[in-house]
């Protein structure tokens, strides 16, 4: 049976939370937070981190303060392998030199994007690939058509791994029936679950890892249910599942940023504001979003 936690040898597997980056009111970035929010996920079940990931919000960030985010983490985390850096940007000689970044900070592996200022074709995605992995460190493909408008198919991903420039595909998309067809065409590449909606049907599918939304606010529940879910123990696994699954979903959705946040203020984190263009949420959804948190913590889960 393939593993499904966190080894040096394969250190994208296990749960890597896409960490939320805390912001001041003033909203500069607010380091201190973040590096002890890095150690309390740690010491709370999460095999590592994500930083500069969507979540992270990357896009907003100056590039002194996206170093320094990954350097913070690396130092957090105390193990710089147990740091996946986002590397996503618009140019391929961009995202390769902050994937030097994190090979140089011994980082155990880097999330990217496939090209997304323009809907590439495939000839394109895979040069924008092989040249991220110039940088020499494992590269984690991230399947996300629906912002991105480039899908990262079985049969692309198939090529992908073939080249030898990927290991892994975080799969956004929610579609399982791919995860059946991946294992087909390229089964030595490892399948993470990309949407925390989606966790228990791709961990039954053969998922060996999960980049994670919503253990920033719940980190030791997420951490059981995804334990329980790929080793199948549905008995424990369902149950814990239907009972988050009101917050799981959002993180799906266009708010997901602002949700985790507010999810992670309310249980006693520092989640704070978000950048803009992103905007607070509107009070119908901050309502939903409430009661859902809410809910999470009156039935235990932390």
């Amino acid at each position: 049976m393939t593993a499904t936690t966190w080894t040096t040898t394969s250190p994208w597997r296990g749960i890597m939370v896409a960490t939320a980056l805390p912001f001041r009111d003033d909203l500069s970035v607010d380091y201190d937070a973040y590096a002890e929010h890095v150690r309390w996920l740690l010491d709370n079940g999460c095999d590592g981190v994500v930083p500069n990931g969507s979540l992270g919000e990357y896009q907003t960030l100056t590039a002194e303060e996206r170093a320094r985010v990954v350097r913070i983490a690396v130092e957090a985390a105390g193990n710089p392998a147990r740091v996946m850096p986002g590397v996503a940007a618009y140019g391929s000689a961009e995202a390769r030199r902050w994937a030097e970044q994190a090979a140089a900070a011994g980082c155990g592996s880097v999330l990217l994007l496939p090209p997304n200022a323009y809907r590439a074709d495939e000839a394109s995605v895979r040069a924008h690939y092989a040249e991220v992995a110039r940088a020499g460190v494992p590269v984690v493909a991230y399947n996300n058509p629906i912002d991105t408008k480039v899908d990262l198919t079985p049969a692309v991903l198939a090529g992908l791994h073939a080249d030898g420039h990927i290991v892994a595909v975080k799969e956004f998309t929610g579609d399982v029936r791919r995860a059946y067809e991946l294992a087909e065409l390229a089964p030595e590449l490892d399948l993470l679950i990309g949407a925390d909606d989606a966790l228990l049907e791709l961990a039954v599918a053969g998922a060996v890892g999960w980049i994670a939304g919503y253990p920033n606010a719940f980190p030791a529940t997420c951490a059981e249910l995804y334990h329980a879910a790929v080793a199948g123990d549905l008995r424990t696994a369902l149950p814990l599942y239907r009972s988050l699954h009101s917050l799981l979903r959002w993180d799906s959705k266009t708010e997901f940023v602002q949700s985790i946040k507010l999810s992670m203020d309310m249980v006693g984190r520092r989640g704070g504001p978000v950048r803009p263009p992103r905007t607070p949420l509107t009070g119908d959804i901050e309502a939903v979003v409430r009661t859902a948190t809410e809910k999470a913590v009156a039935d235990g889960h932390r």
